[in-house]
């Protein structure tokens, strides 16, 4: 049977795909089985050379190692035999498949406009591995209350989901961010989403049907208040990503 070389990339931390696409390969492959959430594959590389790499090392003190296969996506390993050179490795959640921006899922208010300037004023002055984006849908009057392939894709794809959780006059998000909330919460993990409140006479406090805790959710009243909370709020949660720089 002839050997189809897969290369496999080593992610330490997270990395945007196109990225690591652009690096040196860490091992070579050859898949001898695929299932839903798992794959077998031979190890190509020399012995010595696997036994040497520091995620192998890893892997041999009990950590959790990921690889993103070329063609079928990331993968953590589960077992190596290392006499007869297979790896199994099983189908990851893990984050390579994710984009470095900050979706931000806006209303047309004085709320949104200041939590937009305080969002790219984080992303312009935070030091990071890759540039972060912020990124938001259109939003139009006439169009249909949906989701559009192209927002589904860049919501799921995003580092964070950020809502305006400020509450229209009658105590309940605009249509379009509770639409699009609800989505983030079917398809992103709960600690990659933040919702910013701006609290004032005019408005009344929102009332969710879901747990979020408080550092993922950022209440203020005025700018410049909103300037000092959510720059540390942010930075928590993209700690896991390893992406921020001192």
């Amino acid at each position: 049977m002839a050997i189809i070389v897969l290369r496999a990339w080593y992610l330490p931390q997270y990395e945007p795909l196109d990225q690591i696409e652009q690096r040196p390969h860490d091992l070579r492959l050859n898949k001898s089985s695929l299932l839903k959430t798992a794959l077998r594959a031979d190890f190509l590389d020399d012995l010595a050379t696997v036994q040497r790499s520091e995620w192998f090392q890893r892997y041999r003190l009990g950590e959790t190692v990921e690889f993103y296969i070329e063609g079928s996506g990331s993968y953590t390993i589960a077992n190596i035999d290392i006499l007869s050179h297979e790896i199994y490795f099983i189908k990851s959640d893990r984050l390579s498949y994710l984009e470095p921006t900050l979706f931000f899922s806006a209303a047309d208010s004085p709320s949104s406009d200041e939590i937009r300037t305080a969002l790219k004023a984080f992303v312009t002055n935070t030091p990071s591995r890759f540039p972060l984006e912020v990124v938001e849908s259109p939003r139009s009057d006439t169009a249909p209350l949906r989701l559009d392939r192209p927002v589904i894709t860049q919501l799921r794809r995003s580092l964070l989901f950020i809502a305006d959780g400020t509450a229209a006059e009658n105590g309940q998000l605009p249509p379009p961010i509770a639409l699009e909330l609800g989505y983030a919460l079917a398809s992103k993990r709960r600690n990659q989403i933040l919702i910013v409140e701006q609290h004032s006479g005019k408005n009344l406090p929102l009332s969710l049907a879901i747990d979020l805790p408080s550092r993922q959710r950022v209440i203020y009243g005025e700018a410049s208040e909103l300037a000092m909370l959510l720059p540390p709020c942010l930075r928590n949660l993209l700690l896991p990503f390893q992406l921020l720089m001192p």
